[in-house]
C-alpha cells in the first residue's frame, strides 16, 4: 500500500474514532438524564453550517426515536437532541410547549453535564490511550547525559548561535534534563537566554524576538534540533540501491554529490530531487575512501539506516502506574498546546499564520503503520479538540455551556433570538476558521513553504 494512502487512512482513522467518541459523550449523558436524542452522526449529513443545504446522508438507520448515521461532509458529527439549538437550527420545534423529554425540560446542571459529556470523553480518552501506550511500550526518555554527539541543528537554531554539537543545559535558569525536541521546543519557546555545552566550554546565548517570528514557520520542513547522528551505515535494507552499488556495513559516508557530510541528518537534503538519477556517495571504510555510484530511489531513499550512538532509556510500569502516567502525560500535552495556541496572539510569532487544516492535521500522521505513533497522536487531538470545543463560541460546547452558566447564575435563560443568533454567528465564526485554516494548507501546498521543491 502507498504510503500516502497509509497516511490517509490513519488520519480518517483517527478522526473518525474521536468524532464519534466525542458525541457518544453527548448522547451518554442525554440518555442518562432522559433526553431524547433525534441524531447520532459521524460527519454532516447538511453543507455545514447551512442545515438545509445538500442534506443527505451516507447511510442511515433509525432505532427507537434516535437515526445513526454517516454524513457526506467530514467537517465533525453531532448529536441532535429534542429542544435544543444546535447545529440543525430546529427554530420551529422550540416554538411547541416544553415536553419533559426535551433537553430544554431539563434543569441546568444536567444541561451542562450534557453539553460538557463530549469534552469529558475526550480528556478520558486521552488518558485511557496514553496509560496503555506507555503500559504496552513504556515511558521513553532520553536523558541529556546520553547525547554522545550533542545536537544536530537547523538554519533558525543557528541563527541564535548554536552550532551542530551543542548540547543545550538551562533555559534561562531551567535545567534541561531531556533531550527530546518537543523538551526544547517547550523550554526554549519566548526564552532570552539558553546556556550550552560547547567542547567542554559553558557559553550563553541571547535569543531576541525575531527568531520566534520564523521558527513556528521553519518547524513544518525541518526539526529545530536533534540528537546528532554520525553518517555510519548500520543497516542496509534488502533491495536498496546504498548495498547494491557496494555499500557495506560500518562505511562512513563522507560526502553526497561533492558535498561534505558530517552528520546524517546531512544527507536527505542532499538525496532530494535526485530521485532516478545516479550520484557519486564517498564512503570511508578502515583507511580507505571508495567512490560508489548509487542510483537514487523512489521518495529520494538509498536503503540504509544509520548507527545509533544514544541510548533512548525506556521505562515499564504496572498497569495501574501506567494509568498515573497517563493522566500527567495528559495534562502535559494540554499545558504544551495552550501554550502553542497562546502563540496565535503573539506580536512577535503571529501564530496564526501558520494555523493549519485537515492536511496540516493528516500530515502528521506516519505514513507506515506504526501503532504507537498513532495513538500518541490519536491522544494529543482528544486533547486538542477538548480544549477547542470548550472555548467559548456559540456553536461549541463551550458557548452553549457559557449560556447555560449564565442561566444558573441569573436564572433565567438568554432570550431565544438572542441564541439563534448568537447560533448563526458562532457557526460562521467556525466556517471562517475552517475556511482559513484549510486556505493555509492550500496556501503553503502553492507558494513557498509548501510547494515541491523539485518543482
Amino acid at each position: 500500500m502507498p504510503p500516502i494512502v497509509i497516511q490517509i487512512f490513519l488520519f480518517i482513522l483517527s478522526l473518525s474514532l474521536l468524532i464519534v467518541l466525542h458525541e457518544f459523550g453527548h448522547y451518554i449523558t442525554a440518555k442518562w438524564f432522559k433526553v431524547r436524542v433525534l441524531k447520532f452522526y459521524l460527519f454532516f449529513d447538511f453543507l455545514f453550517p447551512l442545515p438545509e443545504v445538500m442534506k443527505f446522508s451516507l447511510l442511515k438507520k433509525k432505532v427507537g426515536d434516535t437515526e445513526y448515521g454517516i454524513g457526506w461532509f467530514p467537517l465533525g458529527g453531532y448529536v441532535q437532541m429534542a429542544g435544543i439549538m444546535d447545529e440543525s437550527m430546529d427554530k420551529e420545534a422550540l416554538k411547541e410547549p416544553v415536553k419533559d423529554y426535551e433537553f430544554r425540560a431539563k434543569p441546568a446542571w444536567q444541561r451542562l453535564i450534557i453539553l460538557l459529556g463530549g469534552v469529558i470523553v475526550n480528556v478520558l480518552l486521552a488518558f485511557v490511550i496514553y496509560g496503555f501506550v506507555i503500559f504496552h511500550w513504556g515511558e521513553k526518555s532520553f536523558p541529556v547525559e546520553n547525547m554522545t554527539h550533542g545536537l544536530h541543528v537547523s538554519e533558525q537554531a543557528k541563527s541564535i548561535g548554536l552550532e551542530n554539537g551543542d548540547i543545550i543545559t538551562y533555559v534561562e535558569d531551567e535545567k534541561v534534563l531531556e533531550a527530546g525536541e518537543e523538551t526544547y521546543m517547550m523550554l526554549v519557546k519566548k526564552a532570552e537566554e539558553i546556556t550550552v555545552e560547547r567542547n567542554g566550554e559553558t557559553i550563553k546565548l541571547p535569543i531576541e524576538g525575531a527568531f520566534y517570528g520564523n521558527l513556528i514557520k521553519d518547524l513544518r520542513t525541518t526539526s529545530f534540533v536533534s540528537p546528532a547522528q554520525l553518517p555510519i551505515v548500520d543497516t542496509l535494507l534488502p533491495g536498496g540501491t546504498f548495498g547494491e552499488a557496494g555499500a557495506q556495513k560500518g562505511d562512513r559516508i563522507i560526502s553526497v554529490d561533492g558535498s561534505p557530510v558530517g552528520y546524517f541528518q546531512d544527507i536527505p537534503p542532499l538525496l532530494q530531487c535526485k530521485a532516478d538519477q545516479t550520484i557519486d556517495i564517498t564512503v570511508l571504510r578502515g583507511n580507505d575512501t571508495i567512490p560508489l555510484d548509487v542510483k537514487v530511489g523512489e521518495g529520494d531513499k538509498i536503503g540504509f539506516g544509520p548507527r545509533f550512538d544514544f541510548e533512548i532509556e525506556t521505562v515499564k510500569y504496572g498497569f495501574g502506574q501506567s494509568m498515573v502516567k497517563g493522566v500527567q502525560k495528559s495534562m502535559e500535552k494540554l499545558d504544551m498546546y495552550i501554550d502553542q495556541f497562546a502563540l496565535m496572539f503573539d506580536k512577535d510569532i503571529k501564530g496564526y499564520k501558520q494555523i493549519g487544516g485537515f492536511g496540516a492535521i493528516g500530515g502528521l500522521f506516519p505514513k507506515t503503520v506504526d501503532w504507537e505513533a498513532f495513538w500518541n497522536l490519536t491522544a494529543f487531538l482528544s486533547i486538542m479538540l477538548a480544549f477547542l470545543n470548550l472555548l467559548p463560541i456559540p456553536a461549541l460546547d463551550g458557548g452553549h455551556a457559557l449560556f447555560t452558566i449564565y442561566e444558573m447564575i441569573f436564572r433565567r435563560p438568554p432570550n431565544e433570538k438572542f441564541m439563534a443568533a448568537a447560533q448563526m454567528v458562532g457557526m460562521g465564526i467556525l466556517l471562517v476558521l475552517v475556511v482559513f485554516a484549510n486556505g493555509n494548507d492550500l496556501f503553503r501546498a502553492f507558494s513557498g513553504s509548501g510547494v515541491d521543491p523539485c518543482g
